[in-house]
């Protein structure tokens, strides 16, 4: 998503050029490339899927809205597993259209997960819960914190749910650091993601997500939490912003691993 404008070849292109081991891939990219194609450019060109983003918007009330979530995360799921991808990211859904009853909205996104849970392990992909900062909590995302996370996770196997600690979303939380390490003891650590959290907050609250060192958040605090907690795996830079989509992908990129190695990778 930090290279939003290019196709995933494009991607694959300039992961290869600037040594990026890894692609946290989204499903629109894999479906303009074809999941077959994609799955093969990747496997040609040595690199991992990281994770494929997104599953979920698991919180309709209506049968026939139920029944899709559950058909297009069978899909998510099932594309997961074509491409290699350990993850699928999991963002829950908001608020239908004139519904206040968030602990209902959140009880379903238990229903499921619970529903899918046993798909997904048949399968060999984890669904990676995660939480989303509050200003999302009406339209993207019922569940705001890693303990509402780990709580949704709680009854399933850690193999097969877990949850995302991306930077953006948690770092306000006074709780989430010890959240992340009741993470790591459960040992249900699916991703962990970086940006920045940039003010103004731009009409588009989506796209206020910045690159590090360009806005308020303490990378080093972070990283040092995600390490202690055990987690050894792939680190997504994910970033939303117009600015960044806008300029030369090879810039945002090559800065990108400068940040990188600068203010996350001492750490880990």
């Amino acid at each position: 998503m930090t290279t939003q404008r290019l196709s995933l070849d494009e991607a694959v292109e300039l992961a290869l050029r600037l040594d990026v081991p890894a692609l946290g891939l989204w499903r629109d990219k894999v479906e303009e490339a074809g999941l077959e194609a994609a799955s093969r450019r990747l496997r040609d060109a040595g690199l991992r899927a990281s994770s494929l983003c997104r599953g979920g918007f698991f919180t309709a009330a209506d049968p026939e809205g139920i029944a899709a979530a559950v058909a297009d995360n069978r899909r998510a799921i099932d594309e997961a597993a074509a491409l290699g991808a350990p993850e699928l990211v999991i963002v829950a859904g908001g608020l239908p259209d004139g519904d206040r009853d968030l602990l209902g909205a959140r009880q379903r996104v238990a229903d499921r997960i619970g529903e899918l849970a046993p798909y997904a392990a048949d399968r060999g992909v984890r669904l990676a819960l995660e939480p989303l900062h509050p200003m999302f909590v009406a339209d993207r995302a019922v569940i705001s914190t890693l303990a509402q996370a780990l709580d949704l996770a709680a009854d399933h196997d850690p193999a097969v749910v877990g949850v995302v600690v991306d930077t953006f979303h948690v770092f306000w939380d006074p709780a989430a650091e010890e959240m992340v390490a009741r993470a790591g003891l459960e040992h249900r650590i699916s991703s962990y993601q970086v940006c920045d959290f940039n003010l103004p907050i731009p009409e588009g609250a989506l796209l206020a997500r910045g690159m590090m060192g360009d806005g308020h958040i303490d990378f080093e605090r972070w990283t040092r939490a995600v390490t202690a907690a055990g987690y050894t795996g792939d680190v997504e830079v994910e970033i939303f912003n117009a600015d960044i989509w806008s300029r030369d992908p090879v810039e945002v990129v090559t800065q990108m691993r400068g940040r990188y190695e600068e203010l996350v990778a001492p750490w880990l």
